[in-house]
């Protein structure tokens, strides 16, 4: 499974996510790609001040912050 978390360059709130995330990743086997909002015009526009953003495909699980509850439901779900 891979999730998807859109980032911004320089961005703290998406540092502390990947490496929230990352201590689960073994637990639930999962990988992270990050997408850097900043280079699609429209991801820019569609997440701009919701960066971080953690997303399963095209749902959103969260966004600013890791949210443990929203994850545990969309791995559930998956």
């Amino acid at each position: 499974m891979v999730l998807s978390v859109y980032i911004r360059q320089g961005c703290h709130l998406c540092d502390d996510m990947i490496h929230v995330l990352s201590e689960f990743r073994n637990d639930y086997n999962f990988s992270i790609q990050t997408i850097d909002i900043d280079a699609d015009a429209l991801l820019r526009e569609k997440y701009n001040v919701k960066v971080p953003v953690l997303c399963h495909g095209d749902k959103e699980i969260c966004h600013h912050f890791f949210d443990l509850e929203a994850f545990r439901r969309a791995i559930a779900g998956s």
